[in-house]
């Protein structure tokens, strides 16, 4: 008996088909969940450059990083991502040009090679982005042990040192600069917004929102607070600039340390001075420092003495730019037993081949060597070093634009960059290892 819900079919004869019957295939269905297995460790070929930063990583003394934990055995509280995950993570975005915490997040998702490094912990961006500014002292640590592992395989002679500067974007708006004027009309401002926020309460079901307005209010009125600060020391120096057309102080709300500096290409806008200084055998970056004055001269001398506060020594000899040094900087240097190598300058201020009465021992012997071809031959390895490490940083370091603030986290930045480099020259990876 058949079923008036589900009739029979009738059997169809062999061979018989039917042609106005719809299609039927598989198509996409990309709203289906997905559970894949994956090994990480088959995810990367022997050699690839994650893994050796990842032995590079862990040759490193990361005491300090640990040091600073506050989770402990035996007591609550949820254990922190392991440094080493994450100084290996922003050596490798350095490396290959990332300079976003967003992005290096987001690759810690979709790319194998940051997937491999963080090893199934999970980081997102805050984290990634407070510990990259957070640990200045313990990555020039780094940086000094990574000097003294190059050192000690004898790629560090110490035997020539260039010295270079470069100006480098900074964090602020060109129209965020303020004269005193309008600074203190933005701080009575801010100070008005905090007690007009203060004064609406905090009723329990906007306690989010107030607070939230509250920091707010209080950070910009640090903020102008803090350019208003910065005011007196950047007016001294316009008092000082005799002969030039002097123009009022300003300073950044956005970022009070940054300095309105002329840039490479005859523009002016707010940037850092980042300092390199590079071993010329080896390319190795031996020294950093950043500060917010646009001229590179009286900047040796100090760089002398970190050199010697990391490697134990100074250099034979260093290589520095025209602008880059005075006669002082030549006689200071020789009394540290440093031989300078600088080109004779025609230019008014600075030392010229032709000697004076006032000249110092120092000068009168630098005037003499560099008249010779041996010293300017020498000096010709000062483009193809201290240029080369500024053109690579800002080629495939992101040393195009400084994406954080303050002369602090500029130069913890800048410390990242350096190490990254180091790392290259220690671990010797060639560029199709990079892909």
């Amino acid at each position: 008996m058949s079923d008036p819900l589900f009739p029979a079919m009738e059997p169809r004869p062999a061979g018989e088909e039917r042609d106005d019957a719809p299609p039927r295939y598989e198509t996409a269905n990309r709203h289906q969940i997905e559970l894949q297995p994956c090994d990480l460790e088959s995810l990367l070929p022997p050699g690839h450059a994650a893994r050796l930063v990842w032995r590079f990583a862990e040759g490193l003394d990361l005491s300090a990083f640990y040091a600073a934990i506050r989770a402990r055995e035996g007591r609550a509280g949820r254990p922190p991502i392991d440094p080493k995950i994450l100084v290996a993570l922003w050596l490798y975005a350095t490396m290959d040009g990332v300079g976003s915490a967003r992005e290096v997040d987001r690759l810690c998702s979709s790319h194998d090679a940051y997937r491999w490094l963080r090893g199934g912990v999970s980081v997102n961006y805050h984290t990634l982005s407070d510990f990259r500014v957070a640990h200045q002292a313990a990555l020039d640590d780094l940086l000094t042990q990574s000097i003294t592992a190059l050192l000690h395989r004898g790629v560090v002679t110490m035997a020539r040192v260039a010295h270079d500067g470069t100006r480098v974007r900074g964090s602020a708006g060109a129209g965020s600069f303020r004269r005193r004027e309008t600074l203190q009309a933005c701080a009575r401002q801010a100070r008005q917004q905090v007690e007009r926020v203060q004064k609406q309460g905090d009723p329990p079901v906007h306690a989010r929102t107030t607070a939230a307005q509250q920091r707010a209010a209080a950070d910009r009125m640090a903020r102008v607070e803090e350019a208003l600060a910065h005011l007196p020391a950047i007016e001294a120096t316009k008092q000082r600039q005799k002969g030039h057309r002097v123009t009022a102080a300003r300073v950044s709300t956005t970022d009070p340390e940054a300095r309105v500096m002329k840039m490479a290409d005859g523009g002016y806008r707010p940037a850092y001075n980042v300092q390199l200084a590079t071993d010329v055998d080896s390319r190795a970056i031996v020294g950093v420092a950043v500060t917010n004055v646009g001229s590179d001269r009286s900047r040796v001398i100090p760089m002398l003495g970190q050199i010697r506060a990391r490697v134990g020594r100074g250099p034979a000899a260093v290589l520095v730019d025209g602008g880059c040094f005075a006669g002082e900087t030549i006689t200071a240097a020789a009394a540290q037993g440093v031989t300078v190598y600088a080109p004779l300058s025609m230019r008014r201020g600075g030392p010229t081949a032709t000697p004076t009465r006032t000249d110092s021992p120092a000068l009168r012997e630098w005037r003499a060597r560099m008249n010779t071809p041996e010293a300017q031959h020498l000096y010709q390895a000062r483009a193809a070093t201290a240029e080369w490490v500024n053109a690579d940083a800002r080629t495939h370091r992101t040393l195009t634009a400084i994406p954080v603030r303050g002369l602090t986290k500029v130069h913890t930045w800048a410390l990242w960059i350096a190490l990254a480099h180091n790392m290259l020259r220690t671990l010797d990876i060639v560029p199709h290892l990079m892909t």
